[in-house]
């Protein structure tokens, strides 16, 4: 496997894979109608992808900000303001390559991203998106709270994670 920042090259197959991810676990839970702006925001730091055998096999970004709800929540937490976090996001491996580290190691290379521009890493997931949080559980996150969050018309329920410390 081969971790890399994403490039203009990558997008198409990035979408693809998010179309997929949607199509077999329901995320993101709110499917927006333009699902570049999804995956590439404008708040977006960085990016990675994972490939193996040449094949883009996983997603993650960094960003400046996530939902309002979020952030405020991880702010009254640690006492930090919300521009002092880099917020882990749209982490997506494909289905086939699942069970492979591939998550694993994307969410780490965001996370040391995070923390070498002097960030603290922190991230939300749906509650309802078991592997997910199982993931983070393992790699020793921490859950800092559970939140209701508005997407469109849909709330939606999430669990709040920072990163351990180095």
């Amino acid at each position: 496997m081969i971790v890399r920042e994403r490039t203009e090259s990558d997008l198409d197959a990035c979408l693809e894979l998010a179309r997929v991810v949607n199509e077999t676990d329901d995320y993101p839970v709110y499917l927006p109608a333009d699902l570049r702006s999804f995956l590439f925001p404008a708040q977006a730091i960085a990016a990675w992808v994972a490939e193996i055998d040449g094949h883009i096999v996983g997603h993650v970004a960094l960003h400046q900000r996530g939902n309002d709800t979020v952030m405020q929540v991880v702010a009254d937490v640690t006492g930090l303001p919300a521009d002092r976090f880099g917020v882990v996001a749209r982490l997506i491996v494909a289905p086939e390559a699942r069970r492979l580290g591939v998550g694993r190691v994307l969410l780490q290379t965001a996370a040391d991203d995070a923390v070498d521009r002097g960030l603290q890493p922190m991230l939300d997931v749906v509650t309802r998106h078991s592997a997910a949080v199982r993931l983070y559980e393992d790699a020793k996150w921490i859950r800092v709270a559970e939140v209701v969050v508005q997407f469109g018309d849909v709330e939606v329920e999430e669990l709040v994670y920072l990163a351990p410390s180095s």
